[in-house]
């Protein structure tokens, strides 16, 4: 069991490497300091739960496959789409496979399943969480842009091409119409009922 509790706390340290790593598309596209993979994923399981609550999904289990969704990226990185044609890389449930080596094997079967199920797009969840996904990028692709960097609708057209669920579409229709801090006034001046 020591060896098992070694290892896990080796992953828990690899997926530490996540709030290091940046996405490197936003570099691509003149973002001087991009946001982390885990900063990413956070946003994305917010989304998903959201989405998954609309769809009428399971948002919990959502939450949990955005969560994993970039977990591999510890060991790939974040290869941008440009480089895509160019990169032959292992498949996201081999690279998950490898890191669950060792571990106990209900935390490995757990992580394995999350994966496989994300990857596999069958079920709600999954198509909720690469929603989110997607949008996720969207939205971040607008905070950029309001931030100065006129480089990103590329990231907002290409995410918008790839969303499914009704309730994506709508939210990234509404994304595109407000701005990233209209909240922030609506609260202000107490209108959050308007």
């Amino acid at each position: 069991m020591t060896n098992e509790a070694e290892r896990l706390a080796g992953f828990l340290y690899e997926v530490g490497l996540l709030k290091r790593y940046k996405r490197t598309g936003w570099l691509v596209a003149g973002v001087k300091a991009p946001e982390s993979i885990a900063d990413h994923s956070f946003r994305t399981a917010i989304i998903a739960s959201v989405l998954a609550a609309m769809e009428g999904a399971n948002p919990e289990r959502a939450a949990l496959l955005s969560l994993f969704h970039d977990t591999q990226e510890t060991r790939l990185t974040d290869i941008p789409y440009l480089a895509k044609p160019y990169v032959t890389k292992a498949p996201n449930e081999q690279v998950t496979e490898h890191q669950m080596r060792g571990l106990p094997e209900p935390v490995a079967a757990m992580v394995t399943g999350v994966v496989a199920e994300y990857e596999g797009k069958a079920s709600t969840e999954a198509v909720c969480a690469r929603d989110a996904d997607k949008l996720e990028c969207l939205i971040q692709a607008i905070e950029y842009r309001e931030h100065g960097n006129q480089n990103t609708q590329p990231w907002v057209d290409s995410s918008l091409a790839q969303l499914q669920t009704e309730s994506a579409k709508r939210l990234a229709e509404e994304a595109q119409k407000s701005g990233s801090l209209d909240w922030f006034m609506r609260a202000l001046n107490g209108d959050e009922d308007a």
